[in-house]
């Protein structure tokens, strides 16, 4: 008999040209061998370089996805992408109000690559207010840590400074996404349960790096449903960002690019020794 799958569950936007949103955390599950659910809060018309539209999801609707998938799966971790409204943030975070015990991730979407508003402007109150405080470990990028925070972040020392505010603010695990610093190095930290944690890659030349945020904290949640320990599944999800941001392809139009999926078996293997 096979042994069952860790289930993990993304809340999120569909992206029709499948580098982010829904499609980039199913296509990261499954590198992960975890069983991904999907509730889908908006269907987006965008690709690398544009967003042309974003059709959201009735907010009952989005309730009953959620609601069934806790009720029929053994769900062990949940992230959420991209909300867009108050009325989504709200109801999310009243049903993992009642689930304290899973694991929840929450990348606070904000802004698309191309620069378009992916959030409407009465959201980030509910955000700060009802569901971050309900997190494991918010993933929040230099743009969206400085909308949360209401204050600049232009440098390493502002960065680790903002880390510490957002984590006492909300009381959880932050992981703060340095990648939008200048410098030949990208610089992400982790607070958690009061250590700091630095995970510093070299800047690399891609082809794409549309769905790098989704990608990173779906890598980081299906590690959680294994029953990972924070430091070592965000290990995990950055080495696996960083095998597919060197393998991205591009197609015709100028930045058009997206992330290359990995196939399963390849892992990082933790040594204790």
């Amino acid at each position: 008999m096979t042994p069952a799958l860790p289930v993990a569950m993304t809340i999120a936007g569909s992206d029709c040209s499948a580098g982010a949103g829904i499609q980039a955390d199913l296509k990261t599950f499954q590198h992960f061998h975890v069983h991904g659910l999907t509730a889908i809060t908006c269907v987006v018309a965008e690709t690398a370089n544009l967003v042309r539209a974003v059709h959201p999801v009735p907010v009952a609707m989005v309730c009953d996805q959620i609601e069934l998938l806790l009720e029929s799966f053994p769900v062990a971790a949940v992230k959420t992408g991209m909300l867009f409204s108050a009325a989504h943030v709200s109801a999310v975070a009243a049903i993992f109000r009642q689930h304290r015990e899973l694991r929840l991730v929450v990348d606070p979407v904000m802004i698309a690559s191309t620069g378009t508003s992916l959030l409407e402007p009465d959201a980030l109150p509910a955000y700060r207010e009802l569901l971050l405080p309900l997190a494991c470990l918010i993933t929040p990028n230099l743009p969206e840590a400085e909308a949360l925070l209401g204050t600049p972040i232009t440098d390493e020392a502002m960065l680790e400074d903002a880390a510490w505010r957002l984590s006492r603010q909300f009381g959880t695990a932050i992981l703060m996404k340095g990648g939008h610093l200048p410098g030949e190095e990208c610089l992400d930290l982790l607070v958690d349960q009061g250590a700091l944690f630095r995970f510093s890659t070299p800047r690399m030349a891609v082809a794409g790096s549309h769905g790098t945020g989704c990608t990173l904290s779906a890598a980081i949640t299906a590690a959680l449903a294994r029953g990972e320990a924070l430091p070592w599944a965000v290990e995990q999800a950055k080495n696996y960002l960083g095998q597919t941001l060197r393998q991205s392809y591009s197609f015709a139009a100028p930045d058009g690019g997206t992330l290359h999926a990995l196939n399963q078996g390849t892992m990082l293997v933790k040594n204790d020794t």
